[in-house]
């Protein structure tokens, strides 16, 4: 089961984007951000649209449009690892999620079971073994 990380208020996030920047000299990635803060990216997103989509603006019009950088093979493949490992990182800990939904939907299930069972009267009858 994956821990609840309390969310950083909008003062702390912008002071968080300033000093990153500072260190950086560039607007930093919502990736980055979203680190800082223990958070995952698409939690920062969903929480925090309007600074994503600002921090986003901000890189896009920071990157000269025609410097393209070579990149190497090398390069490509430690990128695309690199992806791969948070993804995975982001499925583990949906999986994580899915399960404790479903162990608590499991007993609340039982216990609403009993409770019906109880509210109407169902008497069990015990299964009968027989000697062989």
């Amino acid at each position: 089961m994956t821990r609840r990380t309390a969310l950083p208020t909008v003062e702390d996030v912008q002071l968080a984007i300033r000093e990153l920047a500072a260190t950086t000299g560039k607007p930093p990635t919502v990736l980055a951000l979203a680190g800082r803060f223990g958070l995952a990216n698409t939690t920062f997103r969903h929480h925090f649209p309007d600074i994503a989509a600002d921090i986003t603006h901000q890189r896009a019009a920071s990157r000269p449009a025609s410097a393209e950088p070579a990149i190497n093979r090398f390069d490509q493949l430690k990128a695309g690892n690199d992806k791969l490992r948070r993804d995975n990182h982001e499925l583990a800990e949906h999986l994580d999620l899915a399960v404790a939904n479903i162990q608590r939907l499991t007993l609340e299930n039982h216990r609403l079971r009993q409770q019906l069972e109880t509210a109407t009267q169902v008497i069990r009858i015990a299964p009968q073994h027989r000697p062989r």
